[in-house]
């Protein structure tokens, strides 16, 4: 599941990440998985040793390198393996690591043996969770599409996101080959039976088990939107390279290259409305 080929510049980087801040391992997800394209922004997951942490994880920051002359980006999202591993198993409020590595990722780069161990039994923890509540959320009896869908679906509507309607669709569109069988495996490590007739599946989840599994969703869905606005306003303060990554993806957007004073470098969310105005009139004025 995480065994996945990856452009030899994410490796690289997977492992100078990993070695410099004492990590016992990166994984690789996103868009740029798929394609094994280097364009746009790169996201990694670095996991590190140490007790699980309290308070708004992970810690996220931007950085930039050269490689063979290209300018390469990457988001990095940093946490604790055991935090990690906790919010995968569904034992947080939080609903993004389980929704998020339920679908396709990479362990690029880990320290030891140990360590990729630790990983994998982690995110299969996570597809267990997602499993679980895509059959309490979907049909009786239908394809592992639908049981998806409807995971998807209701974790979009928790969370703070800006993708339009549909999504889910999408995510199953683009991730075929990795979703085709992965309910049922899921289902069988979380002792979850079922029968099957043709694509159909019919998972046999006792009753109080789906009103338990509905009830611990409803806590989740309650504080998703507001637990994402609580990371996004301490982002703000705290992404670190906020003020490059904010510059590249304006310009990529509107094509108004925006100064890095150092000034706006230190004062991110201060500079913003001064560059989208200067934005805004350069755009008109180009009209």
């Amino acid at each position: 599941m995480l065994a996945r080929e990856v452009h030899p510049a994410v490796a690289a980087q997977a492992r100078l990440l990993g070695e410099e801040a004492g990590a016992l391992a990166v994984l690789f997800y996103g868009s740029n998985l798929r394609t094994g394209s280097l364009e746009g922004v790169l996201d990694y997951y670095l996991l590190l040793p140490g007790t699980p942490e309290k308070g708004m994880w992970p810690r996220v920051s931007y950085r930039e390198w050269q490689a063979n002359g290209e300018t390469l980006r990457a988001k990095i999202a940093t946490m604790t393996l055991a935090k990690f591993a906790e919010a995968a198993a569904g034992d947080t409020l939080d609903t993004t690591i389980w929704a998020r590595f339920v679908q396709p990722s990479a362990l690029v780069w880990a320290r030891d043996e140990a360590s990729r161990g630790a990983v994998s039994e982690a995110v299969a923890s996570a597809a267990r969770t997602a499993a679980r509540l895509a059959v309490a959320l979907g049909p009786e009896r239908g394809p592992a599409e639908e049981f998806w869908r409807a995971l998807f679906r209701a974790t979009y509507r928790a969370e703070l996101r800006v993708e339009k309607a549909g999504r889910e669709n999408a995510i199953l569109d683009v991730n075929r080959e990795h979703f085709a069988g992965l309910l049922r495996a899921a289902l069988g490590s979380a002792g979850v039976p079922f029968g099957e007739d043709g694509a159909a599946l019919a998972p046999r989840m006792p009753a109080a088990e789906r009103r338990r599994i509905l009830a611990w969703w409803r806590r989740r869905r309650r504080v998703g939107k507001l637990l994402n606005t609580a990371r996004l306003v301490r982002a703000a303060g705290t992404f670190e390279g906020a003020a490059r990554y904010a510059a590249w993806k304006v310009e990529r957007h509107t094509g108004v290259r925006v100064e890095l004073t150092p000034w706006r470098e230190k004062h991110p969310v201060l500079a913003a409305p001064g560059v989208l105005w200067r934005v805004w009139r350069e755009r008109k004025a180009a009209r």
